[in-house]
């Protein structure tokens, strides 16, 4: 079987509603839409929410907009065409800051994180809703010129060490877009909100006093949650290999792939990242989640990001920026 693409679970956003959303109402203005291939929610908290719909009716065209630029599945997107480009071509300023992050994550975690392997995440057929495993050799062929240093950006060029590369921004788009969203919150006047895409979380300001209450999915509990936190003005991502799986004679095989082998990561079950922006932590939770803890503590430390690993055996470790601030349940 293969769980659905779009899922709420991950990091689930726990805000007490007491009152329905009436008109005159001081009450939070909430708004979702089916983006980035999940469902996405904007959550506003300030007095007289309301005044601020044309701001999240922009931040969602901005989400949207990103999703037209980075998705693997338009033959028209910018990713696309870097994709058939031989070897270099000009790249926009948004695809430079999030193709740029995701160099540094592969260089500084010695290619845990790739964002080369279109041909291998294809050839799995995740995101296509039509998971299969592949042949070794297909496997091996879809790895051909992936690795630290396959990609560099050139002042505004993007230079592909193989023609055949193909870009795929699954593990870092969607960050961007929930970053972006909360940029034009802000530039808005929004002080109280939450961008929640699909687990994928970032938050502006605090909850109007407090912080905002956090709970981090249990990856072998359905609906339990491992952890809650108290957050704010941070983002939030967890990647786990209970979002998308399949299994096929009694093995379980799940969408994050270690780019060092082709087949699914083996170190964790799940990972949470808190950094400042999605963009990094969305990188840094698929890049800690291939590693495991060893290698993956001082990963996050590397980028001043704080996390909560889960590793193979379900063990827990959290990062020393945590201590005191974790509830278990």
């Amino acid at each position: 079987m293969i769980r659905p693409a779009i899922t709420l679970l991950g990091i689930l956003l726990f805000v007490a509603v007491v009152s329905l959303l009436l008109p005159g109402t001081d009450g939070p203005l909430v708004r979702t839409r089916l983006l980035m291939g999940t469902v996405t929610e904007i959550r506003i908290l300030d007095p007289d929410a309301e005044q601020f719909d044309a701001a999240v009716t922009a931040a969602f065209a901005e989400i949207e907009r990103i999703e037209a630029l980075m998705s693997p599945h338009r033959p028209d997107s910018e990713v696309s065409l870097l994709s058939l480009a031989k070897k270099q071509r000009t790249v926009s300023a948004d695809l430079r800051r999030v193709l740029q992050t995701s160099i540094n994550v592969a260089s500084a975690s010695a290619g845990a994180f790739d964002a080369g392997l279109g041909r291998l995440v294809r050839l799995w057929g995740f995101a296509e809703g039509n998971p299969q495993v592949p042949t070794k050799a297909e496997i091996d062929r879809a790895l051909v010129g992936t690795g630290p240093g396959a990609l560099t950006i050139v002042d505004d060029t993007l230079v592909k060490r193989q023609a055949q590369l193909a870009i795929d921004l699954g593990g870092v788009a969607k960050g961007y877009a929930i970053d972006r969203a909360i940029q034009i919150l802000a530039a808005a006047g929004v002080r109280h909100a939450s961008v929640n895409a699909g687990g994928d979380l970032q938050l502006l300001g605090d909850r109007a006093g407090t912080g905002w209450r956090i709970g981090i999915q249990h990856p072998r509990r359905k609906d339990g949650i491992l952890a809650r936190l108290e957050l704010a003005d941070t983002a939030v991502v967890t990647s786990g290999d209970y979002e998308r799986y399949f299994e096929q004679d009694g093995v379980r095989y799940h969408h994050i792939l270690d780019p060092r082998s082709g087949y699914p990561a083996t170190s964790c079950q799940a990972v949470t990242v808190i950094a400042g922006e999605a963009m990094l932590a969305d990188a840094l939770a698929t890049a800690v989640f291939v590693l495991g803890p060893e290698q993956g503590l001082p990963l996050l430390a590397r980028f001043s990001a704080d996390g909560i690993i889960v590793s193979r055996d379900g063990s827990v470790v959290t990062t020393p920026g945590l201590k005191g601030k974790v509830e278990w349940p």
